[in-house]
């Protein structure tokens, strides 16, 4: 599969620079911490590189410093900073163009082609070429030896046993190349999953609606009318900023209707808005929450009263209403008059004037597991519903996406969906399944699930592990996986490379927790660990 080259990515090179910011404190401790260990890896991975680039075109980019090639050496070439940064097409040798570029604005550094010579900058070196960063999963690592069980087990028994973890914990560890169990405990016991859960959203979305599915929000005209309805869709990444950056632009969807409108001589409307889409309560049931807009079919920038992209934040109280405020402001911008715009529904006979369309869903998910996005999560968990004839609320999309894993054939046994995004607490989730849901997205015969892989955050550099591994620089660069935090819950799931190469699944489920942070760090040391694990 091969997803079409987005907005946002032909966007990139202005914000280069601002990359460069951004990733250049963590790349002397990235270098340290893989130093000892870049020859064994590269010497273990590169027979594989040619077969990688061939078998996957990941849609993740790698920065191009000698450090980070050197992190994705030591990362057996698996899984390195896919969600780091911006992507963008290919160049003559695989490399991407917004990678290179971020090389080319390092002084004394060339960047395009690699050092093509250049009549501005004859002297430029050329950028570090950063090799495959997505080996093949069906096979190319076969060859590596993978951890003995009773190594790892001696390994995580004593790592796991640290009583931050709380009373509850229970673990899995899985070769991803053959789907074998490396290690268990209580794999089989549901917990609480948290955030962790949105990746069966994400597996469930991908499957069911596609990589390629894009929601579009659609501006319409009733016959005989001067009624204009703005009919939502369900994209939570609908932005009415000046800099879209890639995302459905509400301005864009105004401009185009207020052309449309005076084509056809109407300057002065009366606006409505849909969101009939999606049925069933807006609020979670944990009610109004920072971490969680109203869920509706129609909202710009989450509902965001900031400019904020991620992470908490007051919402407005009607994001339906608040989205086609703006419309009817950016509509009388352009001439058109609106009145106080209201509810509505559209007709089947209704006229199409304008629409945009999100990017494809694998850059949603990408998203929304790199920041753990609610927003998101609870629209996907809808686009499962809707993709499979079932009601876009709560329980059709908890509904939906258990009869998606279902098809696919995952375990099941003690799962209990409530949400897409696990702030319910009642989701029950096991490590069994969790594991299981990442091999599956590392299944070649599986493409359209690889954005879940690309898009875990990346230890110490990206989302919600940005901010982690400050104190455990060996998993930094190394580590990708979805977090998970509730009060008494802490959760990590994701994949490493050992240091043999071998690419690893893992889930970490704690419960009864009293110190978030302890127990952050006790998962963040467990999962290094199997970064640095030989283990034979």
């Amino acid at each position: 599969m091969v997803v079409p080259e987005l907005r946002a990515w032909r966007a990139a090179r202005p914000h280069v620079v601002r990359i460069k910011r951004t990733v250049q404190p963590h790349v002397t401790r990235v270098a340290q911490a893989v130093q000892p260990r870049v020859t064994r890896a590269a010497q273990s991975v590169r027979p594989h590189v040619v077969r990688a680039a061939q078998a996957v075109r990941p849609r993740s980019v790698k920065f191009t410093t000698p450090q980070l090639t050197a992190v994705a050496a030591t990362a057996g070439l698996a899984l390195a900073a896919g969600a780091v940064a911006l992507v963008g097409p290919w160049d003559s040798s695989g490399q991407r163009t917004a990678e290179r570029d971020w090389a080319a604005s390092r002084e004394g550094e060339g960047g395009t082609d690699h050092g093509r010579s250049s009549d501005t900058s004859p002297a430029a070196k050329p950028a570090p070429s950063a090799a495959s960063v997505l080996i093949g999963l069906g096979g190319s690592t076969v060859s590596v030896p993978a951890p003995a069980q009773k190594a790892l087990t001696n390994t995580l028994d004593r790592l796991l046993g640290d009583p931050a973890l709380g009373g509850r914990r229970t673990a899995v560890v899985v070769d991803v190349a053959t789907g074998k169990r490396l290690y268990g405990k209580g794999a089989d016991d549901a917990q609480t999953p948290a955030s962790t859960t949105k990746i069966a959203t994400a597996v469930a979305a991908l499957s069911a609606a596609g990589a390629d599915h894009r929601i579009e929000t659609r501006a319409v005209l009733e016959p005989g009318t001067k009624e204009v309805v703005l009919v939502g869709g369900g994209d939570p990444t609908l932005t009415a900023r000046k800099e879209a950056a890639g995302w459905a632009s509400l301005r864009t969807l105004a401009d185009e209707t207020a052309t449309a409108l005076k084509a056809r001589h109407l300057t002065e409307v009366t606006l409505s808005y849909d969101t009939s889409l999606y049925t069933g309560p807006a609020l979670h049931p944990i009610g109004t929450n920072p971490n969680l807009a109203p869920v509706s079919a129609l909202m710009v920038d989450e509902a965001r009263t900031d400019d904020s992209a991620s992470g908490p934040v007051t919402r407005a109280a009607d994001p339906a209403a608040d989205a086609a405020g703006k419309f009817a402001q950016l509509l009388e911008a352009k001439g058109i008059k609106t009145a106080t715009p209201g509810p509505s529904k559209a007709t089947n006979r209704s006229q199409s004037l304008a629409s945009v369309s999100s990017p494809p869903l694998s850059a949603l998910i990408e998203r929304m597991l790199t920041n753990s996005d609610n927003d998101i999560a609870e629209a996907m968990a809808r686009q499962v519903a809707l993709a499979t004839g079932r009601p876009a609320d709560f329980d059709g999309g908890a509904a939906a996406i258990d009869a998606e894993l279902k098809k696919l054939g995952l375990p099941l046994s003690g799962a209990h969906f409530t949400d897409g995004s696990g702030l319910n607490r009642d989701d029950r989730l096991t490590a069994d399944l969790l594991t299981a849901l990442l091999v599956k997205a590392g299944d070649p015969a599986r493409p359209e699930l690889r954005p879940i892989l690309t898009g875990l955050p990346v230890a110490g550099f990206t989302g919600t592990l940005s901010d982690r591994y400050a104190d455990d620089a060996s998993g930094t660069g190394l580590v990708r996986a979805k977090t998970g935090t509730l009060t008494g819950v802490n959760t990590l799931a994701g994949t490493v490379v050992d240091a043999d190469g071998r690419l690893l699944a893992f889930a970490f489920l704690a419960s009864d927790t009293t110190d978030p942070s302890a127990a952050q760090s006790a998962l963040d040391r467990t999962a290094s660990a199997l970064a640095g694990c030989g283990c034979r």
